[in-house]
């Protein structure tokens, strides 16, 4: 039975959890090619950004960080230094492959600033698909508790993430942001719940 609300203080009693699979930085070109092969073998992938946060009014920073995991790895694609391989935009084009997030619009946004032509397609927004199907709190962190029974760290939220080098702690947040999205839609589309959105 999974829950559909749940508080604060439910959250905190849950034991910690966090991606244990591989963490490729992928922050040469280089690279570029052999994840795109990896990513391309997955009809599901778990996907997130992340963006150095602005404390003064008025300054903005690009998308600096791509996320996109599967069961096994999670690719974090420094954007802000490679800036969009045109392979991995065409991954994120691809209607075969769907891409699982919370919040997307606000990504999807941000990522339109650093893809030319960007067309997003096959996007599954937790956020939004699980609001119409009974769940009260959504958010990564709540759908983690109801879901998985975990509760996920956000504390690495609001560092640098155009740091020279990405922290250990940076980089496990950012796989796990990605890798929960992923899990989560699937005990929910196993287990029924998602039927009716894919059923209308």
């Amino acid at each position: 039975m999974i829950l559909k609300k749940i508080s604060k203080e439910e959250i905190n009693e849950l034991p910690l959890g966090y991606f244990e699979g591989e963490i490729v930085l992928v922050n040469s070109r280089d690279q570029i090619k052999e994840v795109a092969s990896e990513l391309n073998r997955h009809s599901l992938l778990g996907f997130d950004t992340e963006t150095r946060p602005s404390f003064r009014k008025g300054t903005q920073y690009y998308v600096s960080l791509l996320q996109l995991a599967t069961e096994e790895t999670a690719f974090l694609i420094r954007l802000n230094e490679i800036g969009m391989p045109a392979v991995i935009q065409e991954i994120l084009e691809d209607p075969q492959i769907i891409k699982i997030g919370a919040a997307v619009l606000d990504d999807l946004r941000a990522l339109r600033k650093v893809a030319v032509g960007f067309q997003p397609e096959s996007f599954f927004d937790l956020n939004d698909e699980l609001k119409k199907v009974g769940f009260q709190n959504i958010g990564v962190r709540n759908l983690a508790a109801m879901v998985l029974n975990m509760r996920i760290s956000k504390s690495e939220q609001v560092s640098n993430w155009e740091a020279a080098e990405l922290s250990d702690k940076q980089q496990l947040y950012a796989a796990t942001d990605a890798w929960v999205c992923l899990e989560i839609y699937k005990k929910l589309q196993y287990q029924g719940y998602l039927d009716e959105l894919f059923n209308r």
